[in-house]
C-alpha cells in the first residue's frame, strides 16, 4: 500500500495539498524532482510520469521507467514504460466475456485447490451495460396523455398498436398538472408488464419520468422506448442475471445496468473525476476501456484510450499496461471557427488533417489560441474521433474552460477548488496566455479552423469525406466508379431506374441515393449539446414549414443519455423530431453496431427490384458496409441537422445549396437555407438548457438504477453455477488442461492457411456484432439447441458463450476469401477440396490435429476493438497471422490469445512472393525468443522467406509463451498462493 510510503523510492517526492477550504491532502510532486525536463513533456507524458512514481514498485513498475519519461525527447519510440491507469471501463458486449474468462479462471484454480476469492479485479472497474438494446419498435403513435379533468383518467386504454396501457398509475407528485393554452397535464409514469408477442415472461420496467417542456414537471417516456426496452430485458435476462452475479461475487467492480445511460456518455457525465482519491493520496484520473469512445475523456484533460476486451482483463487483474514511449504530435489551431460548422464538421476536418499527417500510433496534444474557442463537449467529441485518424489518444490539457464545465457536471465547489490547486501544483492546469508554458513536441502541426467547412463521410469508409455542396456530384461519381471503396459501379443507362411501390396504401418511388435509414444515434454527437440542439431546433422549422420525411425511412433516435432527451424535451424541440419520425427508441448502441430493425419487406423488395444503392445516414462514427443494413450499399455519416435534413428529402442525391428540400402546403419550395438554425439561435437554447440543475437531476437517476435490476435474483455463491442450457452464457475452454508451468515455444508444422485475406479485414469481418443469419453455423448451433430464428438475439448479446462466438468466426457476409474467389463465410478445405462453411474447415482441420494460419494484406484486424477477433480463431486452432500490417490493439489481442502476429517484411507480400494460399506454412520459433525477431518460413513448394514477429517488448514474448494473458495471470495466482 502506498500509506506505507517510507520505503517507497520516491517517498521523497510526498507533498501536502493544504488550504482553508479543504482538508488537507497528500500526493506525489514530480516538480520536487527539480528536473528542468519535466516542465517541457508534454502534459499528457506528465500524466504518464506521475502515475509511474507513485506506482513504482521495483517489480512492474521500475525507477527506470521514471528516467525514461523524464528523457522522452530521447526514448520516443525506444524505450518501454509500464503504466497503471486509475480505472477500467469495459461495455457489456466486451464485458461479458471479460467476466466469464474471470469465472472460468475461479473455476480453474479452485480445481488446483486455490482459494476462488483471489480472483477479483485489483483495479478499480466500471461495467456499462449499454449495448444490448435493439430497435424492434419505432415510430409508435403516442396517444396524448388525459388532461387532470378527463373522466378515463387511470382507465387502462388501447395503445395503437393494440397493446394495454396503463394511465394514471404514478405515485403522488409525479404528474403535470400545470395549464397553459395549447398543453395538456396529467402526464404520468407508465409501468409495462405485458410481455411482447404472448410470451409469458413478464418484465416490470419503471418509467424514469422526463420534464415537461412548459412546466419542468414529470412527463411519461414514449412508448417506443418502454417497449423497446421490454424487449431488451427479456431477451437478455440470462446475460444480466450473471452481471448482477458478478457485482456481488466480485470486489471492485460496479455494474451499471441497462437503460441508465451509454458507456461514453457515463465516462464524461459520471464516472470521470480528473482528480483521484485513493489509498491516502490523490492523483489524476486515468482509464484504460473497451469501448472504441474511451478516448472521449481525453477532451476532459483525463488521459485514457481504449484497449483489447483481453488487455483490460489483465489491468484488471493488477498487471500494467506496457508500451513504447510514444511520440506526441503538438497539434496547434489558429483562425475562427464558421458559424456553418458545426462540431461534427470540424470534427471530421482534424480527422482528414492528421490521418494525412500519418500520425498512427501517437499521441496527439492540442495547443494554440483556437484551442479557447472549442468548448468541453466540442473536445471530447474531435478526442472520440481518434481512433479514426489511428491515433492513440488526442489530449486537451484541463483549462478555465474545461473546469467551468466541471462547475456544471461532477464538481462540488470543494472539489473544484481541489482539483484547481492539485493540477497547478503539478503543472498540468494550461494557461494559453503564457508562451513559456509551451511544451516541446515531436512535431507541430498546425491547421487553421477557418478552413472547415461542413461534410459528410461515406459512402463506405469514415475517411471518405464529401462536401455538402459537392454531395450529390460525388454520388453519381460512385455509382460510375468500379465497385471498391466508394464505387459501385452501376451502369449509366441503370442509374435512372426508378422503381414504384406502395407502403401503407400510398405509392413512392425508390432510386439510387434514395434515404431509408435515418438515425440519429448514440455516437460521437451526445456529448455535445449544440448539434443535437441543432437537429431539434431544425425540425422544428421544418414542420413550420409544412415539411415531412417519407413514412417508409427507418427513421429513429437514440440518444445514448438521459441528459440528451432531458434537453430535447426542455428546449421544446423533441416533439417536433417525433412529428418527422425521429422518435427515442431507447438508450444504448443499436444502429451503428447493426442493431437496426428489418427495413419494410415493400422497401427491400424495390431495393432488390431495381438493385438500387438505397442510403443509410447516422450521425455516429461507423458505418462500414453492409453494417446497417443488408441492402443499405451506401452509408454516410453527418451531423445530427442534416441526418434530419436529408431524411426530409429523401435522397443524398441533391445540391442543398441549389435545390429544395421539398414543398410546402402552398406549393412553395423550402431550402435548407430557409430552416437551418443560426449559431446564435442554437448557442441561446444552449445557454438556457444546459444547465448544472439538468446533470444532477440525471446523475440521480443512473445512481438510482432500476426496479427491474434491484428486484434480479442472482447466485450468492463464488463461483458461478454454469447451467448446461444456457445458451448465453458458457465456461470457456480457455483454461483446459492449465499446467503450473509454461512451456517453451514451439515452431509451427505444416500449417495450413485457413483464409487468404486482403487488405483492410475489420474485426467486423472477423468477429460480427449483429444480427445471427439464419443459415450460419452460429444459427444451426443455436437451432439445435431448440430456439427459433427470433430467439437468435445477435452476436453481441452471446459474447458469453464460445461455442456461438468461433462459430460466429469469420461469419462476415462481406468477407472476400482469396481461396474460394467470392465474399462470403466460406472457405477452401485444402486437403480435400471442399468449399465449407469457415468454422466447419476449421473444425475439421482440428480433428486431423492440423495447425492453421491466416494470410492476409494490410490493416488486418482494423475497426472497432473486439476480443473474439482473436479469441474466436484461436479456438479454431489458428496459431499465427501473416499480414502486411496489423491494428494496433487487435495485434494486442492476438498475442494475449497466443497467437503469433507476423509481417511480411517491407516490401514484400502474399502476391510478390507469389504465394497461391493452398502450400502448408513451416514457421520456425527459437525457444529463445525475442521482441521483433525476424522468423523464418518455409512452405511446402520449397519456398522460404521471414517474417517479423511483432511481440513488442518482454511482456508480450511472456504472454505467448505462456498460452495468452489469462493463462499468464492464472499461474501468477496459482504461484502465490504456492
Amino acid at each position: 500500500s502506498l500509506l506505507f510510503c517510507t520505503e517507497h523510492p520516491f517517498g521523497h517526492l510526498i507533498d501536502t495539498l493544504q488550504s482553508e477550504q479543504y482538508e488537507e491532502r497528500r500526493y506525489f510532486n514530480p516538480q520536487k524532482l527539480r528536473d528542468v525536463r519535466y516542465e517541457k513533456l508534454p502534459f499528457c507524458m506528465r500524466v504518464l510520469l506521475e502515475s509511474t512514481i507513485r506506482k513504482c514498485d521495483g517489480f512492474y513498475i521500475k525507477t527506470d521507467d521514471v528516467s525514461s519519461i523524464l528523457d522522452w525527447q530521447k526514448q520516443q519510440n525506444q524505450a518501454e514504460v509500464a503504466f497503471s491507469p486509475a480505472r477500467v471501463l469495459l461495455q457489456d458486449f466486451t464485458g461479458i466475456p471479460a467476466m466469464v474468462d474471470l469465472a472460468a479462471m475461479r473455476d480453474a484454480l479452485a480445481k488446483q485447490g486455490v482459494d476462488p476469492n483471489l480472483v477479483n479485479p485489483r483495479c478499480p472497474t466500471d461495467l456499462i451495460v449499454d449495448h444490448s438494446l435493439q430497435i424492434d419498435y419505432s415510430k409508435c403513435a403516442i396517444q396524448s396523455p388525459p388532461s387532470p379533468m378527463d373522466e378515463s383518467h387511470g382507465a387502462t386504454t388501447r395503445s395503437p398498436a393494440g397493446r394495454p396501457s396503463p394511465r394514471g398509475s404514478s405515485s403522488s407528485g409525479s404528474h403535470c398538472s400545470g395549464q397553459r393554452p395549447g398543453h395538456r397535464g396529467g402526464c404520468s409514469k407508465v409501468s409495462c408488464s405485458d410481455a411482447p408477442s404472448g410470451r409469458s415472461a413478464a418484465v416490470q420496467i419503471e418509467n424514469t419520468p422526463l420534464l415537461c417542456p412548459f412546466h419542468l414537471q414529470p412527463v411519461s417516456e414514449p412508448e417506443t422506448m418502454i417497449r423497446n426496452q421490454e424487449m431488451e430485458l427479456i431477451r437478455n435476462k440470462e446475460r444480466l442475471q450473471f452481471f448482477k452475479w458478478c457485482s456481488k461475487a466480485f470486489k471492485n467492480i460496479n455494474v451499471v445496468p441497462p437503460d441508465i445511460n451509454t458507456v461514453h456518455q457515463l465516462n464524461l457525465e459520471y464516472l470521470c473525476q480528473v482528480v483521484q482519491e485513493g489509498e491516502g493520496f490523490i492523483y489524476p484520473d486515468s482509464v484504460v476501456g473497451t469501448d472504441s469512445h474511451t478516448t472521449m475523456i481525453n477532451g476532459l484533460g483525463i488521459l485514457g484510450w481504449g484497449v483489447g476486451g483481453i488487455e483490460s482483463e489483465a489491468v484488471m487483474l493488477g498487471q500494467p499496461v506496457s508500451l513504447t514511449l510514444p511520440q506526441v504530435v503538438g497539434c496547434k489551431l489558429v483562425g475562427t471557427i464558421s458559424p456553418l460548422a458545426t462540431s461534427i464538421d470540424i470534427v471530421l476536418g482534424i480527422t482528414k488533417h492528421l490521418r494525412q499527417a500519418g500520425i498512427g500510433g501517437k499521441f496527439v496534444e492540442f495547443f494554440g489560441p483556437g484551442v479557447q474557442q472549442l468548448s468541453a463537449p466540442d473536445r471530447t467529441t474531435i478526442a472520440n474521433m481518434c481512433p479514426e485518424y489511428n491515433a492513440t489518444v488526442s489530449f486537451f490539457p484541463v483549462d478555465d474552460i474545461t473546469l467551468q464545465h466541471f462547475k456544471h457536471t461532477i464538481c462540488s465547489e470543494e472539489k473544484l477548488v481541489v482539483l484547481e490547486d492539485y493540477l497547478k501544483a503539478i503543472k498540468l492546469f494550461r494557461s494559453y496566455s503564457d508562451q513559456s508554458e509551451e511544451p516541446q513536441y515531436s512535431e507541430v502541426i498546425e491547421m487553421n479552423l477557418s478552413s472547415i467547412v461542413p461534410h459528410v463521410s461515406g459512402p463506405k469508409r469514415p475517411q471518405d469525406r464529401v462536401a455538402v455542396t459537392c454531395m450529390k456530384e460525388d454520388f453519381i461519381n460512385c455509382l460510375n466508379e468500379k465497385v471498391g471503396f466508394k464505387g459501385f459501379h452501376i451502369s449509366k443507362e441503370k442509374q435512372a431506374t426508378q422503381v414504384p411501390f406502395l407502403h401503407e396504401g400510398a405509392e413512392y418511388n425508390l432510386a439510387h441515393g434514395s434515404v431509408v435509414i435515418a438515425a440519429v444515434i448514440s455516437c460521437t454527437n451526445n456529448c455535445n449539446p449544440s448539434v443535437m440542439l441543432a437537429a431539434g431546433l431544425l425540425a422544428k422549422k421544418a414542420i413550420e414549414a409544412g415539411l415531412k420525411v417519407k413514412p417508409y425511412i427507418r427513421t429513429s433516435l437514440v440518444p445514448g443519455s438521459g441528459i440528451v432527451t432531458h434537453y430535447l424535451n426542455t428546449s421544446g424541440v423533441l416533439p417536433y423530431l417525433r412529428k418527422l419520425g425521429f422518435e427515442v427508441v431507447g438508450y444504448g448502441c443499436a444502429t451503428c453496431v447493426g442493431n437496426t430493425a428489418p427495413l419494410p419487406e415493400s422497401v427491400v423488395d424495390a431495393i432488390k427490384q431495381g438493385d438500387l444503392v438505397a442510403c443509410g445516414v447516422l450521425s455516429g462514427n461507423r458505418h462500414l458496409e453492409g453494417r446497417l443494413c443488408d441492402c443499405v450499399r451506401a452509408n454516410y455519416l453527418a451531423s445530427p441537422p442534416l441526418v434530419v435534413a436529408y431524411a426530409i428529402a429523401g435522397t443524398v442525391s441533391i445540391n442543398l445549396e441549389t435545390e429544395p428540400l421539398g414543398v410546402n402546403s402552398e406549393g412553395k419550395d423550402v431550402y435548407l437555407r430557409d430552416i437551418w438554425p443560426s449559431k446564435e439561435e442554437v448557442n441561446h437554447t444552449e445557454e438556457n438548457i444546459v444547465i448544472a440543475s439538468m446533470f444532477k437531476e440525471l446523475r440521480s437517476r443512473m445512481e438510482k438504477g432500476s426496479s427491474f435490476w434491484n428486484s434480479l435474483e442472482s447466485a450468492e455463491s463464488a463461483l458461478f453455477p454454469w447451467d448446461p442450457k444456457s445458451t448465453y452464457i458458457r465456461c470457456p475452454s480457455f483454461f483446459n488442461k492449465l499446467s503450473k508451468e509454461a512451456c517453451t515455444p514451439q515452431s509451427i508444422e505444416g500449417a495450413y492457411p485457413l483464409l487468404f485475406l486482403g487488405d483492410k479485414v475489420t474485426t467486423d469481418h472477423i468477429s460480427p456484432a449483429g444480427s445471427i443469419a439464419r443459415v450460419s453455423a452460429a444459427a444451426k448451433y443455436l437451432q439445435s439447441k431448440r430456439l427459433t430464428p427470433r430467439e437468435f438475439n445477435s452476436y453481441g448479446a452471446r459474447r458469453g458463450n464460445d461455442a456461438v462466438m468461433t462459430r460466429g468466426t469469420f461469419a462476415s457476409i462481406k468477407l472476400q476469401n482469396r481461396l474460394i474467389g467470392k465474399t462470403g463465410p466460406r472457405t477452401l478445405h485444402i486437403p480435400s477440396g471442399q468449399t465449407l462453411d469457415v468454422f466447419e474447415a476449421a473444425e475439421r482441420y482440428q480433428r486431423d490435429g492440423v495447425p492453421l494460419i491466416i494470410l492476409a494484406g494490410k490493416e488486418y484486424g482494423s475497426g472497432s476493438s473486439r476480443d473474439w477477433a482473436a479469441k474466436g480463431p484461436y479456438l479454431m486452432g489458428v496459431r499465427a497471422v501473416i499480414a502486411e500490417s496489423f491494428e494496433k490493439i487487435h495485434r494486442n489481442h492476438l498475442v494475449g490469445m497466443g497467437i503469433a502476429p507476423l509481417q511480411f517484411l517491407s516490401g514484400q507480400n502474399a502476391d510478390s512472393l507469389e504465394l497461391c494460399g493452398k502450400e502448408r506454412f513451416t514457421i520456425n520459433i527459437p525457444q529463445e525468443l525475442t521482441p521483433r525477431q525476424q522468423l523464418v518460413v518455409q512452405t511446402s513448394t520449397g519456398k522460404s522467406f521471414s517474417v517479423t514477429a511483432l511481440f513488442e517488448n518482454d511482456m508480450d514474448v511472456a504472454f505467448f509463451r505462456h498460452g495468452g494473458i489469462l493463462k499468464y495471470v492464472a499461474r501468477i495466482k496459482f504461484t502465490r498462493k504456492h
